[in-house]
């Protein structure tokens, strides 16, 4: 053997190890992930199963075992015929109160929001660090320092028990965060524009609406996401500021689980959590990668 086979020899043999290394290595790896995967997954798959078993099985059956016989009635009891205290409604009339709840807090922290978010990035006056900066203080103030406050306020103004005092307490108190979100957003896009556009002629809002705005698709999304969330798996602020036929999903599914009389029903609970949880569950699985997208999409620039 010559020198130049040898060496030709050892070379593909240390590449044919560095691949079977390399193949080693990410099947380990994707094995770690599945496991983790199925570690957090495991909740939710012993609710799915529990709720679709009756009451008979689950008193029978193992906690992880798969229904032997599938049945919805846990889940129709839970829609319409559970009992919250001494009202047996379901979750129904709930979920549309935190959808009423929902949809217009969102929608106003986010506007607010960018707009804030917009004058903090390209419109420099006196105090405005300071304003941010207290801003930012707001994002990390504990719910429950509020509540006393908030519901002086609320009663104030005569919203106190309503679903619009609701939407008020999560549009200031999402503010901090949607302000934070559309700020260093808005500061990745050139001063420049802003320029060039006040020497056309636009004003304020004109630039807002038909510059930034635009533009502001992924970061929007980031703040749709993150207040929706936010809102709809609120308990605090619901169980403080509402009353009875104003309270959110978050709510009745507590009532629900702790008013049970006679026979616990492990089924109609699990079908309730799992109802309560659908919304957020599809925003995320729907709009997820947007929404790691929208985070990055601001970071680029220092």
């Amino acid at each position: 053997m010559t020198d130049t086979t040898y060496v030709s020899a050892r070379a593909g043999t240390r590449s044919t190890g560095q691949r079977l290394g390399r193949i080693a290595l990410r099947a380990g790896l994707y094995a770690v992930l599945i496991l983790f995967a199925l570690w957090y997954l495991m909740p939710l798959f012993v609710m799915l199963t529990t709720s679709l078993k009756s009451l008979e099985e689950i008193r029978t059956g193992s906690l992880v075992a798969l229904p032997r016989e599938i049945t919805f009635d846990a889940w129709k009891t839970a829609w319409s015929g559970a009992c919250s205290g001494i009202k047996c409604e379901g979750l129904r009339p709930y979920l549309w109160n935190s959808v009423l709840i929902a949809v217009p807090g969102v929608a106003l922290s986010t506007l607010i929001g960018a707009l804030n978010g917009y004058v903090f990035a390209q419109w420099n006056f006196r105090g405005a660090n300071l304003l941010f900066a207290l801003l930012l203080f707001g994002c990390f103030i504990p719910f429950q320092v509020v509540l006393l406050p908030m519901a002086r306020m609320l009663g104030i103004l005569g919203i106190a028990g309503t679903i619009p005092g609701l939407i008020l307490v999560h549009t200031v108190y999402g503010l901090g965060f949607t302000t934070l979100f559309f700020r260093n957003y808005y500061v990745t896009i050139p001063h420049e524009l802003v320029r060039a556009a006040k020497i056309d002629g636009a004003g304020f809002f004109r630039i807002f609406w038909s510059i930034f705005l635009p533009l502001s698709l992924p970061i929007i999304v980031v703040t749709v996401i993150w207040q929706f969330t936010q809102i709809w798996n609120d308990f605090l602020f619901g169980v403080s500021f509402s009353q009875s036929g104003t309270q959110p999903v978050t709510v009745a599914l507590n009532n629900i689980v702790n008013s049970t009389t006679g026979v616990k029903e492990y089924n109609v609970d699990m079908a309730a959590a799992i109802l309560a949880a659908l919304p957020t569950l599809l925003v995320y699985v729907v709009a997820g990668k947007y929404f790691i997208r929208g985070l990055t999409a601001g970071s680029v620039k220092g």
